[in-house]
């Protein structure tokens, strides 16, 4: 249901809601109408006054001379020097006649009034889009489309602690992108909500005769003998109803009429609008207010015989019953003036405001169409990189098995290197792959990482359990392995090294030794590349390497934990000067650099100068510099009597340091959330010294970004179920923010730390997610509160039910934070919780996801 009226809501916004914008921009400009018309016409609308206005007959027997023809309405204000108004009578097929401002006190037509017609246009377009009955229709179905965003959005944005005001109309003005464009909608939306409400319903009296018929039934008093029943009034009321009366034809007694008029309503007659009959046999309508009205359209009625001033009817508003006066008084309710200069300047805010919906509602929406372009080109990119011609014989099937995305990424790099030299290639991830697809291939190149100490990656559990050890004959297939992985697990490229050991036994032949990379290795790279070129035939046109590192900007260092017992935990933020773009569950790699006291100490003893001279990929800067991005020994005896270049040389650079990223790009800004790691001596760690101290706010990062698409969004909406602890907050926050984008709010949070009094970082954005209803359940795991230590594992086992609700219901299980301890302790959870099968099947559906170190 909400999904549908999500998209219904979506759909009309970026349709109607131009026409809603122009109706608000005009309504705004009609609202004050008269006082602009007045400011720019002092010498036009108002006239000398005389001694006393003419009589009503006067006034007819003059304005029919110069008109030369007969009056069929009058406007007059008969104790004010305010030109009066009259119209005659209209040509055959049309609604009205000329219209003249003339002096009440002499009968003399004046000028027109500068701006009437400006702002009879703007009516024309408020309420036709100066298209006619056709414009009218589209005004009229678009005011029925307004009610349905009103309660629609109220549905859609309705939050979890419905009944804390803060959620409801407050703004978050430290967002960005599109994060701050969804706030502006929804939060400025509640603001106008009852002013879109009442704008509509009285709108759609004057659009549809079943709304104002309806609304008189519903609320009206019975109806007086003689009155006509109108919804308010608009701007300018047209002729009366054209209900035949035959009564006489004798000519009109204006007379008569004018003393009808002030017996009737007495001395506090402000103005009265005397419409006469259209036809012969008709009745005279006259509607007046007084001194003391209510407000500008508490208007009263009287119907009487033109050529006697007989009274036939009288309608008083004072006697009407509450909600008659409600009906009566639409005019003024639509455009504020029921509740005098504050309601008007309200609802003229609100109708200004009407645009900005329309402008974020396309905002977001191109955002989400462009999100869709990219995946839809990124499936053409791999579509065009995996297609072969039949000419060129069997495709290479080249399989993958990534956990953070970079052996994905080698799989595609090794696809255009043997598709550059003319073969047919076939990607696909070991997860997907089938008995089948092994027998039928004769050539397969396998890009796998290890996960921790020698495991398989969470994508490629299901292969190892279905397919490695089952006694196949893989005679025909030629492979080779490259395997990734980190020298400091006793089990380097175990699963590589399982997978080859398994196909050599299956009788498959390998091209070449396996490849195994150390953290990333450039020089392995460069052997795998290699032994490729030999097997194509070809060499490449360029070495393998990774996007270069761009300078970012630190410009935020917000201490999260203060007071904590625990190494401190910083939010980060920085800026790029490039356009780069992320998604949610992406890492950085950053490169670190030497604490300045740190390259001081080092060259303490070795007897060289800081500022020598030394070249670094052919680029010349200081030794003190260069020193900053290498490793620093601590035993420096084997570099005693080097020169500054060859003390360089000497030296290996500083490896990178990968950080989860916890923020998405309509952040405005690249956020890390960062622990600092403490040595036994007191020192710091180098990425965490370097982001977290060392590095002075406004200095220059070097980091690049790396997809991590195994930890991004599913592909589908569904359930999110996120289980974190400290740090570990980081990707899970960027998915979070990633979801409330969208309007998903299928979000359970496990979150785990020591204290919640110190240690629960970014509490007032989660705790404001899980009132607005962006957050649908959060449990938090404070390990030190009490004196049994807790752990999201626990908090997890205590809500097994409920974690069965979600499974059964398609949700995904996305886990962040430490290998050791959480990341192990949640997956022997779910194994007791769901049994082995049921983690196997989540991680075959890729539905059990980590991001975990």
């Amino acid at each position: 249901m909400k999904k549908v009226l999500f998209q219904v809501h979506w759909f009309f916004g970026i349709t109607a809601g131009l026409v809603l914008a122009l109706m608000g921009i005009t309504g705004a400009l009609y609202s004050f109408e008269d006082e602009i018309v007045d400011a720019l016409n002092p010498d036009t609308l108002f006239v000398q006054p005389l001694e006393r206005q003419l009589s009503l007959p006067e006034m007819v027997s003059k304005v029919e001379a110069q008109g030369k023809d007969k009056v069929s309405m009058f406007r007059i204000e008969p104790d004010s020097n305010r030109v009066a108004q009259v119209w005659f009578q209209p040509p055959p097929g049309q609604r009205r006649g000329e219209m003249h401002n003339f002096n009440p006190f002499t009968g003399a037509f004046t000028e027109d009034a500068l701006g009437q017609d400006f702002f009879g246009f703007i009516l024309n377009l408020h309420r036709f889009l100066a298209a006619g009955e056709y414009g009218k229709q589209v005004t009229a179905a678009c005011t029925l489309i307004l009610v349905f965003f009103c309660l629609s959005g109220l549905y859609l944005r309705w939050p979890r602690q419905a009944l804390n005001w803060r959620v409801w109309l407050t703004l978050d003005w430290a967002k960005k992108g599109r994060s701050f464009n969804w706030d502006l909608h929804s939060v400025f939306g509640t603001w106008c909500l009852i002013v879109y409400l009442l704008l509509a319903i009285t709108g759609l009296m004057w659009s549809y005769d079943w709304v104002s018929n309806g609304m008189n039934k519903l609320i009206g008093d019975p109806p007086v003998a003689g009155e006509q029943r109108r919804g308010g009034g608009g701007p300018r009321p047209g002729p009366g109803p054209k209900e035949a009366v035959p009564v006489q034809t004798a000519a009109p007694d204006y007379a008569l009429i004018w003393d009808t008029i002030q017996k009737t309503a007495g001395p506090d007659l402000k103005a009265y609008n005397l419409r006469m009959p259209q036809a012969p046999g008709q009745m005279a309508t006259v509607f007046y207010i007084l001194k003391n009205a209510p407000h500008p359209r508490a208007l009263n009625q009287i119907t009487l015989d033109p050529a006697s001033g007989q009274l036939k009817a009288v309608s008083r508003y004072a006697d009407k019953g509450y909600g008659a006066k409600l009906l009566v008084s639409n005019y003024s309710l639509h455009t504020g003036s029921y509740w005098g200069l504050p309601g008007r300047i309200v609802i003229t805010v609100a109708a200004l405001l009407m645009p900005l919906f329309f402008i974020t509602g396309w905002l977001l929406y191109l955002d989400r169409r462009r999100k869709k372009r990219d995946i839809r080109s990124a499936r053409g990119e791999v579509s065009t990189a995996t297609s072969g011609s039949a000419s060129q014989g069997p495709a290479w099937l080249i399989g993958f098995a990534s956990q953070s995305g970079f052996a994905e990424q080698l799989a595609w790099q090794t696809a255009g290197q043997l598709q550059s030299a003319g073969l047919p290639v076939r990607v696909q991830r070991l997860a997907d792959m089938t008995e089948q697809d092994l027998n039928q291939s004769h050539n397969a190149l396998f890009v796998v990482s290890t996960f921790g100490d020698g495991e398989a990656p969470d994508s490629a559990r299901g292969f190892e359990r279905t397919l490695l050890g089952r006694p196949l004959s893989l005679e025909n297939l030629n492979y080779a392995v490259l395997g990734l992985g980190d020298r400091q697990y006793q089990h380097f490229c175990g699963f590589a090294q399982r997978l080859h050991g398994w196909l050599a036994e299956r009788g498959g032949s390998t091209l070449f030794a396996p490849v195994e990379v150390d953290s990333g290795d450039s020089a392995a790279l460069q052997h795998w590349q290699q032994q490729l070129g030999e097997l194509t035939g070809s060499t490449p046109a360029t070495a393998w390497k990774a996007p270069d590192y761009e300078n970012w900007t630190l410009n935020q260092r917000d201490l999260l934990n203060a007071g904590s017992v625990g190494s401190k935990v910083f939010l980060l933020g920085l800026t790029g000067a490039s356009d780069t773009r992320w998604e949610a569950g992406d890492l950085v790699e950053v490169l670190p650099r030497n604490a300045p006291s740190a390259v001081e100490h080092f060259l303490a003893g070795l007897g060289i100068a800081a500022d020598s001279q030394v070249h670094v990929d052919g680029l010349s800067e200081t030794l003190g510099q260069a020193l900053r991005s290498r490793q620093l020994p601590a035993n420096r005896s084997h570099l005693v009597g080097l020169h500054a270049q060859a003390l360089i040389d000497a030296l290996v650079p500083l490896a990178m340091r990968e950080y989860s990223i916890a923020s998405i790009p309509e952040d405005g800004s690249l956020q890390l959330i960062v622990r600092q790691e403490l040595h036994p001596d007191g020192s710091l760690g180098l990425g965490s010294g370097w982001l977290t101290e060392h590095a002075a706010l406004g200095a220059s990062i070097s980091l690049r970004v790396r997809r991590n698409s195994s930890f991004h969004l599913p592909s589908e909406p569904a359930p999110m179920i996120l289980i974190g602890n400290g740090t570990g907050l980081a990707g899970l926050r960027s998915l979070l923010k990633a979801r409330i984008t969208q309007g998903e709010h299928r979000n359970w949070l496990l979150f785990g730390e020591r204290n919640a009094e110190h240690d629960f970082h970014c509490a007032d954005e989660l705790n404001g997610w899980l009132a607005s209803g962006d957050l649908a359940r959060m449990d938090l795991a404070f390990s030190r509160d009490q004196a049994e230590k807790i752990y999201v594992q626990d908090r997890l086992r205590e809500a097994a039910d409920e974690l069965h609700r979600w499974l059964a219901e398609g949700a995904v299980i996305y886990i962040c934070g430490s290998l050791e301890g959480m990341a192990t302790g949640v997956d022997e959870t779910l194994r007791a919780l769901i049994g082995e099968e049921g983690v196997q099947s989540l991680i075959e559906q890729g539905r059990y996801r980590r991001d975990v170190y």
